[in-house]
């Protein structure tokens, strides 16, 4: 225990688990992929929302509950659940984010989700920090923004 804090504290060996080689290739952690995951009320609407209206496509589905879809290399999973995300109103007062997107050519692919029925939270815009970025609310009221930087 930590006689500052009195929070317990704990510590942990590679080298009691792996053998030396692997501690070695162990030290460094590289992260190859993250993967966010979006709660759904209603698991249909958003396999709908992400494949026709932003071009997902569905990697896997396991029994309507959990979704895994896919942009390139890039997965988000979804979630069924009972009730809706409680963070979506603190998101939505605080100007906060579920998800940023980084793509290219946001203006064109803002006039595409449109022109498909997707209403613009926030129009692209140029911001202070030297993106291009636009907003928008997925069927369940996540807020996602799609982002490229200024050259």
């Amino acid at each position: 225990m930590d006689s500052k804090s009195r929070t317990p504290t704990a510590t942990f060996s590679f080298s009691a688990v792996l053998g030396n080689k692997e501690l070695n290739e162990a030290k460094t952690l590289t992260i190859k992929h993250i993967i966010p995951q979006l709660r759904t009320t209603d698991m249909a609407s958003s396999i709908q929302f992400y494949t026709e209206k932003l071009g997902f496509t569905v990697e896997f589905n396991y029994e309507d509950f959990y979704v895994g879809i896919r942009s390139g290399d890039h997965l988000i999973h979804l979630k069924q659940v009972d009730e809706k995300d409680p963070s979506i109103p603190y998101v939505d007062e605080g100007g906060h984010l579920h998800l940023y997107l980084q793509t290219d050519h946001v203006t064109g692919f803002a006039e595409k989700l449109k022109a498909n029925g997707v209403d613009l939270a926030q129009d692209v815009e140029e911001t202070a920090w030297n993106t291009r970025e636009f907003v928008i609310r997925d069927d369940q009221g996540h807020t996602l923004y799609f982002g490229e930087p200024l050259k």
